[in-house]
């Protein structure tokens, strides 16, 4: 709580941060949609022509803001683990159930010019249950969304293993 309040409050009084805490946010999809409609605005292109690409950056932490998009931060992979030297997708290692992610830059794009192949469509869910309830709002309360994450593997090797991110663990 004290990561999101003090985000909070740098962003009032000074600049949006070069990197967002998403774990930190109550409705998320919120954000997201506004990554898409500032990039739309920018550019003047219909939102509903756009979608989000992934981009996992070599850090864990980041200085500076992405011309487009934004640079996000606190996701957790569950089911495998980032191997930061071929900066995709791997085995886990024995007795670790989690791994932490790099800085992940959210970058708006034409839908018809993202591409899944060499990635793995990787579900986002707020905790580890895996389910939730359908809000008022059409979105399911722990869905967030699905970022494509690179891999050497197969997706269905992943889809069998049960790999996802989490915003948060549950100790």
């Amino acid at each position: 709580a004290v990561v999101s309040t003090q985000s909070t409050g740098d962003w009032f009084e000074n600049d949006k941060p070069p990197c967002f805490w998403v774990s930190g946010f109550y409705f998320t999809q919120a954000f997201l949609t506004g990554v898409k409609q500032n990039y739309a605005r920018k550019y003047t292109i219909p939102i509903d022509r756009l979608d989000l690409d992934f981009e996992m950056l070599p850090c864990d932490e980041i200085d500076t803001s992405p011309e487009d998009g934004a640079y996000i931060t606190g996701l957790f992979v569950e089911g495998a683990r980032w191997d930061k030297k071929k900066m995709a997708l791997a085995e886990s290692l024995p007795k670790i159930l989690y791994d932490t992610m790099p800085v992940i830059w959210l970058k708006p794009a034409l839908k018809l010019e993202i591409s899944t192949e060499g990635r793995y469509v990787s579900p986002v869910y707020k905790t580890s249950a895996r389910q939730g309830q359908l809000s008022t709002t059409g979105h399911s309360t722990n869905f967030v969304l699905a970022i494509n994450v690179p891999t050497i593997k197969p997706q269905k090797h992943w889809v069998l293993r049960g790999t996802c991110l989490l915003c948060s663990l549950d100790d």
